[in-house]
């Protein structure tokens, strides 16, 4: 096993782990400061596979022709990435709609990378607590109705054209009094909110799609703020630095509110807590107040310890990859945690065994994520460095690849040399390739980046991703059906949820 952090100083008495992980923290960057963890293999017992929750197209002909035309609606209006700043519009809607996003307690994520990890267990772990769930997150993997969940489970196509159609009045009213007509995220946000009300839920587990203070999401007042690790991503509309970007981010933190901090770089930290000191919120920090106290890879996963806000949770087995998750699962148990007032109006833990099973049946699609045998094919949404470099460390950790293939195809916006250079000390090979869609980098653009950091002999072009995908397959499968070659498609979700169509994940 790996050391764990010791102080300096020695000591006759018996030392407190989580003491020594402090105690380590103080004189270290937040940013390169993990809670070390056991990388020794366990064999575990492993919780049953998580299903498959990716929405399916729906079989009824009218269902689906209703679909469409709603899908089409929607791909309409201003993309999300076409932004104004404000949050005129949504407000102006949910004031016509009797303010539905008050109808019910909410968790708010933000951050940069794990977001949606985090508030998939956030979810899993409230259901286990038996209470009734809406979730919103941003991007979809395959299908747009993923983005708002009932109890767990993507909103029927049904619901969702019934949703769409009720509010479809008041989204024009709102279209007609305004400088710009209502953009496709904050149409779905308010579908949101509306079929949350509808539900009715308990509580709502509300992804941010960029940002924080502008950001559609924010007519909600999350009663627990949650920021997942905040890098360089969206720079020319959050800012240049993990500061500026916190700025943005914190814009979710609201008066009296609790907040649940990853590791962040200092300045973001700085920007964060300064935020929550002016609206007097209450501040739990990862690597101080909860953490990650062990952690050891484990079949199908990982064996954990965390340290709550109310005391130790031992023997968590966590079927995700990677020491990433690790974290997000510790950020996730403590917004739990300040959700039912654990630290803060009482001081007893959560039942660990309801907590260990909400663990056990945690899922991320695309995270990761095992769609193919012989040879093994992953799926990772990584896109941006910080992304990829989880990824890269957590194929190394968990999978015992003796040559690994890369499929990358990425949006044109992002920093495509950073997260080519993360992923290059863990791939063999690069097929480069391109998604279908309009923000999609042109393969040869990306090739030529590709060849800068590969090398010419190491990057092949298939411009359609089917074709990348066969190639990098054949590519795995000429080290032999046993040597243990494996193929990882990654650069965006969009190429993701492509890729897992193709490979029968529908």
């Amino acid at each position: 096993m790996s050391e764990r952090p010791k102080n300096d100083e020695p000591s006759d008495r018996p030392t407190d782990p989580f003491d020594e992980i402090i105690a380590s923290e103080a004189d270290r960057d937040p940013d390169l400061a993990v809670i070390e963890a056991g990388s020794r293999t366990l064999r575990a017992q492993a919780a049953p596979e998580a299903g498959d929750d990716a929405p399916r197209r729906p079989q009824d002909p009218e269902v689906a022709a209703a679909l469409r035309e709603v899908e089409a609606e929607l791909a309409g209006r201003w993309p999300e990435t076409k932004l104004e700043p404000s949050l005129g519009r949504m407000t102006a809607l949910m004031d016509i709609l009797g303010e539905p996003q008050r109808a019910y307690p909410a968790i708010h994520i933000t951050g940069t990378n794990g977001k949606t990890s985090t508030a998939r267990m956030i979810e899993q772990l409230l259901r286990a607590f038996d209470l009734r769930t809406g979730r919103y997150t941003s991007p979809h993997v395959q299908m747009v109705t993923e983005r708002i969940s009932l109890d767990g489970a993507p909103i029927d196509p049904e619901r969702f054209v019934e949703t769409y159609r009720d509010i479809e009045p008041y989204v024009g009213m709102v279209d007609a009094s305004q400088p710009h007509r209502m953009s496709f995220f904050e149409v779905l946000t308010g579908m949101a909110y509306a079929a949350f009300a509808d539900a009715p839920v308990d509580v709502a587990v509300v992804e941010v799609g960029m940002g924080g203070g502008w950001d559609a999401t924010n007519v909600i007042d999350g009663q627990v703020a949650v920021v997942t690790p905040v890098a360089l991503d969206h720079t020319d509309r959050l800012g240049q630095t993990p500061g500026e970007i916190a700025v943005e981010k914190a814009g979710i933190i609201k008066e009296g509110a609790s907040v649940v901090l990853a590791q962040q770089p200092v300045d973001a930290a700085q920007a964060l807590l300064k935020h929550a000191v002016e609206v007097d919120a209450t501040v739990a920090r990862e690597g101080m107040e909860f953490g990650v106290l062990q952690r050891e890879v484990a079949v199908g996963g990982q064996l954990l310890t965390l340290r709550g806000l109310g005391g130790d949770y031992e023997d968590v087995f966590l079927p995700l990859h990677g020491e990433h998750q690790a974290h997000n699962a510790a950020v996730a148990l403590a917004a739990v945690e300040s959700f039912f007032g654990v630290g803060r109006d009482r001081s007893e833990a959560l039942d660990a065994d309801v907590v260990r099973r909400a663990f056990a049946s945690a899922s991320s699609p695309g995270r990761l994520e095992v769609v193919r045998r012989s040879p093994t094919v992953l799926l990772d949404a990584a896109h941006n460095p910080a992304g990829a470099r989880a990824a890269a460390a957590a194929v190394s950790e968990a999978f015992g690849f003796t040559r690994l293939v890369g499929v990358v195809g990425t949006s044109a916006d992002k920093d495509v040399r950073g997260l080519l250079e993360a992923f290059e000390p863990v791939l063999a090979e690069v097929v480069v390739t391109r998604n279908s869609t309009q923000r999609a980098m042109d393969a040869d653009e990306l090739a030529a980046l590709a060849v800068e950091v590969f090398g010419a002999d190491r990057v092949q072009v298939e411009p359609r991703l089917d074709d990348a995908i066969e190639a990098a397959v054949t590519l795995a499968e000429e080290e032999g059906e046993l040597a243990g070659a494996g193929v990882l498609v990654t650069g965006s979700v969009i190429t993701v949820g492509e890729a897992r169509l193709l490979l029968g994940k529908e």
